[in-house]
């Protein structure tokens, strides 16, 4: 009790950890790599239905909830959008676990959307509570304990599908318990004391303003002075002020312009593998429980992913030179893998083009990441990586209606992996060129400076030797010349 007493006195250690707890459960989710298994088998739902029709919506209403909740995650000062998330979890594994009709599972789409829409609070909620000093260490928790909770969740459902014999509902029974956890551990996180660009409303009382004005020597009549709150509208202009400027100095730079790009195209497609992957598993191998391995693949991808991650930070390279390159050779490796996905009849090689195509995705959006972040304050951070989310959804949307939704062109699943490899190539090429374009201009602008720099006497002695001392009168005129 007594360290449970310190600890909630402590400006930051309390919120991290409790964060992190909920971090940890609400990302531990058995069922969901077996979820395309659990739909087209217990739920009896056509492969057609689920690729063309069900996931779609999922993209759709994502992109239409993501601005309004980023705005009210703000305004509402984090903790309400982070319990509405668990709130929003607990609903979606009741869906899964009680409900049978279609009409069900297309809510369910619209309500894993809003958990989805809801992270951005989560992300955000810890820089409003702790001390700026605490930040990164903060940050390594809280995101650490996401990646435990994802990595553990997948391990626990492959184990209780292959070795326990477990049904597909009663995976989904066990997570619906942990998301209830996750729920109730979010109802006692503490609540901040403003957001980032809407600040809390301050009381002022009429004795407060008399000690102020008399400590300094007013004789103002603060009599008819009411007790009350600022000006609501004049904070919401201030905030919409101060977003403004926010946004124009995350988009003033042409390199972070250049890394938003890539982060909102790469994101788009990595989606959009992410989302239908399990489907072109299902493809390859149909379902049946003995020999489904998707929680076990996911576990191993999140592993290789952070570590790839985690690399980034021990790697020495003048990212401004060649982080461009870096970016279209592993855009193409992932296109790679993407294609590989798509036209491999072996499950095998399947799992393991994925484990690549993620790896190399988060090592680069590690780095994308970090380039935006290390040059912005915190308050353009949080609205560039909205916007930059914003961008990528809309690009998914697009591709999601045009490649994957029936009233367009409806395709299958291996012709969708086909599409989503070339869209990847592009992304490459560009990259590519850009990259070897950055990189030709360092150069010839580092030998030019190289050359212009030296003095006239350094010149000299490359020609002449540096021990000459005589250089003649031949020589003298070149001297003069120079």
């Amino acid at each position: 009790m007594k360290f449970w007493r310190k600890m909630k006195r402590s400006n930051w250690v309390f919120p991290t950890v409790l964060l992190s707890f909920y971090g940890f459960f609400a990302n531990c989710r058995p069922a969901e790599p077996f979820l395309t298994p659990y739909l087209v088998g217990p739920k009896n739902i056509s492969e057609e239905v689920v690729t063309n029709y069900l996931f779609p919506i999922w993209t759709y209403s994502y992109l239409a909830v993501l601005c309004p909740v980023f705005l009210l995650t703000d305004l509402f000062r984090y903790k309400p959008l982070i319990v509405t998330q668990g709130l929003f979890l607990v609903t979606n594994y009741l869906l899964l676990c009680f409900a049978t009709s279609l009409a069900a599972m297309t809510y369910l789409q619209f309500n894993f959307a809003m958990v989805t829409s809801t992270e951005v609070a989560y992300f955000s909620y810890i820089y409003s509570v702790i001390p700026p000093e605490r930040y990164q260490r903060a940050t390594g928790y809280v995101r650490s304990a996401m990646l435990t909770g994802y990595t553990f969740g997948a391990t626990l459902g492959q184990l209780l599908i292959s070795l326990a014999d477990t049904s597909y509902y009663h995976v989904n029974t066990i997570t619906l318990g942990i998301m209830s956890v996750a729920f109730c551990i979010s109802l006692g996180l503490p609540m901040p004391q403003h957001g980032m660009f809407f600040k809390k409303k301050v009381e002022v009382s009429t004795d407060t303003l008399k000690e102020v004005t008399d400590a300094f020597g007013g004789e103002r009549d603060l009599g008819r002075q009411p007790t009350g709150t600022c000006c609501d509208w004049g904070n919401i202009k201030t905030s919409a002020k101060k977003m403004w400027e926010s946004l124009k100095e995350s988009y003033s730079s042409r390199r972070l312009v250049q890394w938003s790009l890539w982060w909102a195209l790469a994101t788009a497609g990595y989606g959009q593998v992410f989302n239908y992957v399990q489907l072109m598993w299902d493809h390859i191998e149909p379902s049946s429980t003995s020999s489904v391995y998707n929680g076990g693949v996911e576990a191993v991808c999140a592993l290789v992913g952070a570590a790839a991650a985690f690399s980034v930070g021990y790697i020495r390279v003048q990212w401004g030179v060649w982080g461009e390159l870096s970016l279209g050779i592993f855009s193409a490796i992932g296109a790679g893998c993407v294609f590989l996905m798509g036209l491999t009849n072996n499950i095998w090689l399947c799992y393991a083009g994925y484990a690549i195509f993620k790896a190399s995705y988060m090592f680069l959006i590690t780095i994308t990441m970090f380039q935006i972040a290390v040059n912005l304050s915190m308050e353009c951070y949080a609205l560039t990586f909205g916007i930059n989310t914003f961008a990528a959804l809309t690009i998914q949307t697009i591709l999601t209606t045009i490649v994957v939704d029936s009233s367009v062109l409806g395709l299958d699943i291996v012709t969708q992996f086909v599409v989503y490899g070339g869209y990847y190539s592009t992304i490459s090429l560009l990259f590519l060129m850009q990259g070897l374009y950055t990189v030709c201009k360092h150069y010839r602008k580092s030998a030019k400076e190289k050359n212009t720099d030296r003095p006239p006497f350094a010149i000299l002695e490359d020609k002449y030797g540096p021990d000459r001392q005589d250089l003649g009168p031949q020589n003298v005129k070149e001297q003069s010349a120079l």
